[in-house]
């Protein structure tokens, strides 16, 4: 029964692997709540304050900042990859690096070259084996994202773009959808989208908003646009960590069920194989008796 001891042993392994996958399943479920509210009661804040700096750069005041003038020409590319910093999340992280790889290669296409700020292990390592330019990184953000560990890397591409030595800043995270949908997303962080400004355009057209500012329009709207920047970097860490407790549950949820699976596979086999040595064992000792008493 050799063969019956090697199934055996497998099947306590494999039910072993359930257990655990069964409860990072359940440790993911009650973080993903907790991830979705961090997310959601951010989402007003970050939709209002952009609402509010894309109308501030239709209202052509006397001082324009530096984060709404286009780029000088540099054709040097800025990117802000937001992943996770662990694994075992399905292809999460998968398919932002790889809308990553294709925002890359449009770039050198084009004849320019990219700079990337990593938040997040998994982009860090990635940006690295691939030998992209990482001029910052943020890592071991926790569960709960915290500003304060954000602003430091961002601010060092936000520099550069100010400085004139990056043409536009992109923001690659992973937007929250609902529990089985999670889209990843690419989208210009500076200079302020023409999206967004075609989309507020029409907004203040209807209803005529105008500003007064207090002491002066620089102090204000650079004061409101680092706001802002600060706002979508934190909502894309919150978006990504609630996309990423999502993935995570259902990645383990199917890993627990394929356990189930194949342990009940293994049981049906170390059953045949069981029978089939009984069977054989009691064809020997009738066999035997037969001879016997012939």
């Amino acid at each position: 029964m050799a063969v019956g001891k090697e199934i055996r042993g497998k099947i306590k392994s494999f039910e072993n692997t359930k257990k655990i996958t069964k409860a990072m399943e359940m440790v993911s479920a009650a973080k993903m709540r907790k991830a979705q509210d961090r997310m959601r009661a951010a989402r007003p804040y970050a939709d209002k304050i952009r609402n509010i700096t894309a109308n501030l750069a239709l209202a052509n005041p006397e001082y324009k900042s530096p984060y709404m003038r286009k780029g000088a020409g540099s054709k040097v590319t800025g990117l802000i990859v937001v992943t996770t910093d662990k694994g075992l999340c399905g292809g999460l992280n998968t398919n932002i690096l790889r809308a990553v790889t294709n925002k890359l290669r449009d770039v050198q296409q084009a004849g320019g070259s990219s700079q990337a700020v990593a938040i997040g292990n998994k982009g860090f390592s990635f940006l690295n084996r691939i030998n992209a330019p990482v001029v910052s990184h943020a890592t071991q953000l926790g569960d709960a994202p915290m500003l304060e560990k954000l602003i430091g890397p961002v601010k060092v591409m936000l520099d550069a773009f100010v400085a004139g030595k990056l043409d536009a800043v992109y923001l690659c995270y992973t937007r929250f959808i609902n529990t089985m949908k999670q889209e990843p997303i690419v989208e210009q962080l500076l200079p302020l989208s023409a999206e967004r400004l075609e989309q507020t355009a029409a907004e203040k057209a209807q209803y005529g908003w105008d500003y007064i500012y207090e002491p002066d329009a620089p102090t204000v709207i650079d004061d409101l646009l680092t706001r802002y920047i600060e706002a979508l970097v934190y909502q894309a860490v919150a978006e990504n960590m609630a996309s990423e407790q999502s993935a995570r549950m259902v990645a383990m949820k199917a890993a627990t069920e394929n356990a189930g699976n194949l342990i009940a596979e293994l049981k049906l086999v170390y059953n045949k194989t069981r029978q089939a040595a009984i069977t054989t064992e009691l064809s020997e000792i009738v066999s035997g008796a037969a001879a016997i008493s012939g």
